[in-house]
């Protein structure tokens, strides 16, 4: 069984077939100034549409830090996307991850393009 921690942090790493197993059947998923989503159904199509795009592209992680304690997990992740035209992208992103009993229950995502220059 995964630990709470692998679970953000392939949620975290587009990796989120890893993850559907653990979700809570009344999960949230607060994206901070865009929208929140509600329920199990809701939150994976969310990722099926996200995987969709992210499979015109390709990812390199430049920064990935995790933070975990019993029941919460955070992870600040800096990654670089270059689509087919070699079109790149920077964000830097912060999920927070709450979970009860193993499941994830709550997932609040913060994420802002950054400059190329501002990543040390």
């Amino acid at each position: 069984m995964a630990t709470i921690q692998e679970v953000a942090e392939a949620f975290s790493q587009h990796r989120f077939s890893v993850v559907y197993p653990f979700l809570h059947p009344d999960v949230t998923w607060t994206l901070v100034g865009a929208a929140k989503l509600e329920g199990h159904q809701q939150v994976v199509q969310a990722c099926e549409n996200a995987l969709a795009e992210l499979s015109r592209t390709t990812q390199q992680f430049l920064r990935f830090k995790t933070i975990a304690n019993a029941d919460a997990v955070a992870v600040h992740a800096v990654t670089r996307y270059v689509d087919a035209r070699w079109n790149s992208s920077i964000v830097s992103s912060c999920d927070l991850y709450d979970f009860t009993q193993g499941h994830l229950t709550a997932i609040t995502s913060y994420t802002a393009e950054v400059a190329p220059d501002s990543i040390s």
